[in-house]
């Protein structure tokens, strides 16, 4: 496939896991050296996963691609709270689950299915008076932030072993899966929280179909070789 990233490009990029969205720019930017380059939906630093990037005149698509549904696979592990919801921050509260049935949890996961308010997390990107809640928590200050509606089509339990919960959600642009996992230990009465999470579609976009950094890369460096061979 021949690739003009100049003219316009949708780049479907696994997303490594501790890399932000930004550093995907960032590197994609470097390496095909377009500045027009601009991505589909933030994914979280400890997410990995189908990563949408534009380039050129595709950048005024940007808005359409992250408003479309959405589809994630991950863990939550019941039992443990973390400030963050996930693992960026340190366990403060643990609490016994030994009473809990897969039914139980199944049951409560069904129960968040359909348009729903949900509370992002405060370790979030969502902005307070011009700054970013997760600044503001990182700095142990009070962060109070609204609810949203949401549209959740999909709460599934897929596996269930000792506290982690395998889980597939499909779901609106604006959800929070770390809200997702803290509500649904709320409503066991035994706190959770988010263990792993990749997004795995994007409107019709599919993970199975996107490519890595060192794709990426190697293609920039077969476009260079070419473009030697052919002014020599």
């Amino acid at each position: 496939m021949q690739y003009d990233f100049a003219a316009g490009e949708i780049l479907l990029i696994n997303k490594p896991l501790d890399w932000t969205s930004f550093d995907v720019v960032k590197k994609v930017r470097n390496t095909i050296r377009i500045k027009k380059v601009g991505h589909a939906g933030t994914l979280d630093p400890l997410a990995t996963g189908l990563l949408i990037l534009c380039t050129g005149k595709f950048t005024k698509r940007i808005d359409e691609i992250q408003g479309q549904e959405k589809e994630y696979t991950g863990i939550i592990r019941l039992g443990e709270i973390t400030p963050s919801y996930d693992r960026e921050t340190e366990v403060t509260e643990r609490h016994d689950i030994s009473h809990l049935s897969e039914a139980a949890i199944s049951n409560a996961a069904q129960g968040f299915v359909g348009t729903i308010e949900q509370v992002p997390p405060i370790y979030s990107a969502v902005q307070i008076d011009g700054k970013r809640a997760y600044d503001l928590a990182r700095k142990g200050k009070e962060v109070e932030l609204k609810a949203r509606t949401v549209t959740i089509s999909a709460f599934d339990i897929t596996t269930i072993q000792g506290a982690d919960v395998e889980f597939r959600v499909v779901c609106s642009k604006g959800t929070y899966i770390r809200s997702l996992a803290h509500d649904l230990g709320q409503k066991l009465g035994v706190g959770a929280h988010l263990t792993k999470l990749e997004r795995t579609r994007i409107g019709e976009y599919k993970l199975e179909d996107a490519l890595t950094i060192e794709d990426i890369v190697a293609i920039r460096k077969k476009q260079l070789e070419e473009a030697d061979e052919s002014n020599s």
